[in-house]
């Protein structure tokens, strides 16, 4: 089931990261900035009343510049709003509406989508009377808010969620779901066609052609598996303006759908900073991966432990992530993608039982020094493993506070020494004794 998504528009300078941040934040749910980019985070994931959903920030506009940027500006956030389930607008406080938030709110009104009016910056008793000014807008009442604060934040996610559309019911019966995401023009489609055996989607010279995510039902072995494949994602700096900026969230939407998600990659290439950001979204919705480079007939050079060094070094935040070398053109290693990805969904829904899980933690504990500080030192108690798909383990501690980010990727790699989960993400959830 995909996450609904949450689009905040305005114009520059208002605030949207700081309350993307902010919605984010440890408060609402444990989120990370996407590994492989140093640039201010775009999505973000949050969960508010025990409904998850995608927060996009979008580009500030400038209705009054008549540039070729101000242009292509209004184009990604008409496409955001497009794909969007709720808008919050987003203005700011001191100095009341100028004409961009005008022209910005009979874009939304146009939209006939629900949409949110948030006046941010209203850091004072007096601010915050005045945010009735925004009424004229014509976007039902505004809700003053302080996104550096957090102040009348809360109020703003219960009026979200109020607005997010119902849960969707129970998709179609599947054993396992698999989202094709990449880039465009690395050959995703056609790595689909070789996957079912038959022209399910259009294959095209030009990168973009397939637009919408087409589902397929294929017969693997017995069991019903769905194939999700998805828009091409672009690099940053080499977008087209419009719908293909936006293509992304029909990749995220795919990826919160799938069981497994294969990273396409194109090997006559180098690995970009967009391929590393799918991947982060993929380990954060903790889903399993398969980084699958694709046009391998035409590298020439085919040195595969080079390549698996290489790849190691830009995905080192997916360790786990198995590397398969596939030409969709030729169809040379595709028959290995159904039994990797199933396998890995296997490992996904391993359970393991609690004596062995602290055999295992102990073991560990014992070969290293435990993390303290002060004189206060780390005590490991016992954990368990109360879920499966992603594998989550809970374990108590005298104090979390003591665990180091170190410790916490020392277990983690023992975990996996020992029990696998080859391709999947696990879970560590530390919890000081008594917590329920």
């Amino acid at each position: 089931m995909s996450k609904p998504i949450v689009a905040i528009v305005g114009r520059q300078n208002v605030g949207k990261s700081t309350l993307l941040n902010r919605l984010a934040g440890k408060q609402v749910a444990i989120v990370e900035d996407f590994p492989g980019t140093t640039r201010d985070r775009v999505f973000a994931t949050a969960t508010w009343q025990n409904r998850g959903f995608t927060l996009v920030d979008t580009a500030g506009i400038d209705v009054e510049l008549d540039t070729q940027l101000a242009h292509d500006m209004k184009s990604q956030i008409e496409a955001a709003i497009s794909e969007a389930d709720v808008i919050v607008l987003l203005v700011e406080a001191t100095g009341g509406a100028i004409p961009s938030d005008y022209e910005t709110a009979n874009l939304l009104r146009r939209t006939r989508k629900p949409v949110l009016l948030a006046v941010n910056k209203a850091d004072n008793l007096k601010l915050e009377a005045g945010a009735v000014e925004f009424y004229e807008l014509g976007l039902g009442e505004p809700l003053p808010v302080s996104a550096y604060h957090g102040k009348g934040t809360a109020e703003l996610m219960d009026k979200i969620v109020s607005l997010l559309p119902p849960e969707s019911p129970p998709e179609a019966e599947a054993v396992l779901k698999i989202a094709i995401v990449g880039r465009p023009h690395v050959g995703k489609s056609l790595l689909l066609n070789a996957l079912v055996g038959k022209e399910r989607a259009i294959v095209g010279e030009k990168p973009g052609t397939t637009r919408d995510a087409l589902d397929t039902m294929v017969d693997f072995r017995g069991q019903n598996v769905l194939i999700i494949d998805t828009a091409g994602i672009r690099r940053r700096g080499r977008v087209e303006t419009g719908i293909e900026q936006y293509s992304v969230l029909r990749a995220l939407r795919a990826i919160d759908r799938a069981d497994v998600a294969l990273l396409v990659l194109d090997a006559t290439g180098p690995v970009t900073a967009q391929d590393t950001h799918v991947a982060g979204y993929i380990q954060q919705a903790a889903k399993g991966i398969i980084l699958t480079m694709n046009k391998w007939d035409l590298v020439a050079e085919r040195n595969i432990p080079e390549w698996n060094k290489y790849l190691a070094a830009q995905f080192k935040f997916v360790a786990y992530a198995p590397v398969l070398y596939t030409s969709a053109l030729t169809g040379d290693g595709v028959d290995l993608i159904m039994p990797m990805a199933r396998q890995i969904h296997e490992e996904r829904n391993k359970r393991l039982p609690t004596a062995r899980v602290n055999d295992i933690i102990q073991q560990a504990v014992a070969a290293h020094t435990l993390p303290h500080l002060g004189r206060k030192q780390l005590k490991v108690l016992y954990a368990t493993q109360p879920e499966t798909n992603p594998p989550t383990f809970v374990i108590f501690v005298n104090d979390t506070k003591l665990v180091h980010f170190s410790y916490r990727r020392y277990i983690e790699n023992k975990l996996r020494q020992a029990f696998g989960f080859a391709g999947t993400p696990i879970r560590l959830v530390w919890k000081t004794r008594g917590e329920s």
